[in-house]
């Protein structure tokens, strides 16, 4: 079942009135690259990230303390070494691992700490270090335990088979396939969605990718996967990201700050459910329920609807991932996020720019921080600092992130204090 949410539906909140709002009032992130290109390591992305972050609100290292950091590959603590290039203050850090959405997901339990009243200041960063070449070439492989995505494997094999390719590719290619049969979505979708985000990231210098390509070159590009092509796939990359975000506590403290706070409306995290894999279905494997049912949570906790959003950042880790989200999180009715696309409502000049930083696709993918870097990305737009790629009239954010095996995140941000942000101006 898919919904949708048109111009007069408003859900009652069920937030508790007594729980602290949480605020980013300090962004930062490396440029996303290929790995091997810069000579560094991941407590040099991450150092230049959080500086960056410190910076960008005039805080100390010293001031934060709790911090959250998401990777994937790497050994235990690594989110310490990287930290510790930045201070040594003895502070509670945690290491964060769920798959694609370990970014977001720190960003999550970061949240959740300044909700508890156990801190006032949390850094939240996310990196990773990649190898070049496909995402299967990068983990060891280990035969003596379950792969966490051996369900997610079976309904593929029992539906379309396996073949000889990347499976992530595999499993998203599987999707569009699924809904080309059911709904009617053509090849041509998919490029459009790839070429869209290409064409984005020509004005983020963040960006891995800042060159525009044609959709005819989109078409034809080197095939990963049956349809789908290399310029329809996110890329392996190095890099990292952080955001500082506070109390309304620490705000009344610190006033000078609030011209600059990205209020975080909600944040939810989930995991699959039954059906993803009771059902037999591509579509529903790779999260679509989950993310179905924590964007009506998230919905009706903030009392905003897609209706709401000027801007998203959206996880394309393949074209046709994007275009499914549309309908899990309610941007259409089911069938119908083909149509989206052919009435250009992704982008500027449409209802919604969809992935303005370029997306995964393009901006690039090092896993741990993507949840983050959509962060930095929708702060920066509700702050009116994206030059080129800027979002007109830029009033509420929204933030999807998902990870195979499996964690989604969905997210609202808005100005935490318009009149103070507009009298800066």
């Amino acid at each position: 079942m898919g919904f949708y949410l048109n111009t007069t539906l408003r859900i009652p909140s069920k937030m508790s009135p007594t729980k602290p709002k949480v605020y980013i009032v300090g962004v930062g992130m490396t440029k996303f690259c290929k790995p091997g290109s810069v000579d560094w390591d991941y407590p040099d992305m991450v150092k230049e990230a959080v500086n960056s972050a410190l910076d960008d609100c005039g805080l100390k290292y010293a001031d934060i303390q709790q911090a959250t950091v998401g990777y994937l590959f790497g050994g235990t603590c690594c989110g310490q070494r990287a930290l510790y290039e930045v201070g040594l203050t003895g502070i509670p850090i945690f290491n964060v691992n769920n798959a694609c959405a370990s970014g977001s997901s720190g960003l999550f339990l970061g949240k959740q700490i300044i909700e508890s009243g156990n801190a006032d200041v949390v850094l939240c960063s996310g990196f990773e270090k990649m190898a070049a070449g496909s995402l299967e070439k990068l983990a060891s492989p280990i035969d003596d335990r379950a792969l966490s995505v051996d369900k997610h494997i079976e309904v593929m094999s029992e539906t379309y088979g396996l073949e000889p390719a990347p499976m992530t590719a595999q499993m998203f290619g599987n999707a569009a396939k699924e809904h080309m049969e059911k709904y009617g979505s053509k090849r041509e979708h998919y490029a459009k969605i790839a070429y869209k985000n290409h064409l984005h990231s020509v004005h983020n210098p963040k960006s891995q990718f800042t060159k525009e390509f044609s959709l005819d070159q989109v078409i034809n590009a080197r095939k990963i996967y049956d349809f789908m092509g290399l310029l329809e796939c996110s890329p392996t990359s190095d890099g990292a990201a952080a955001a500082i975000i506070v109390s309304d506590r620490f705000l009344e403290k610190t006033p000078r700050l609030k011209s600059q706070a990205v209020e975080i409306v909600g944040l939810k995290l989930g995991t699959d459910l039954p059906s993803v894999f009771a059902e037999k279905s591509n579509i529903k494997m790779i999260g679509f329920d989950m993310i179905e049912k924590i964007s009506k949570e998230l919905y009706a906790e903030t009392k905003l609807t897609p209706n709401d959003v000027q801007v998203i950042e959206l996880h394309d880790c393949f074209a046709p991932n994007e275009l499914i989200t549309y309908e899990a999180i309610g941007l259409c009715p089911l069938g119908k996020g083909h149509t989206i696309v052919d009435r250009n409502d992704n982008t500027y000049g449409g209802k919604w720019v969809i992935n303005p930083s370029g997306g995964l696709i393009s901006k690039g993918h090092p896993i741990g921080a993507t949840g983050v870097a959509q962060a930095v990305e929708l702060s920066n737009q509700l702050r009116g600092r994206c030059g080129k790629r800027q979002v007109p009239n830029c009033k509420v954010a929204m933030q999807h992130n998902i990870g195979i095996g499996g964690a989604g995140v969905v997210g609202m941000y808005r100005m935490g204090f318009p009149q103070s942000a507009q009298s800066k101006l």
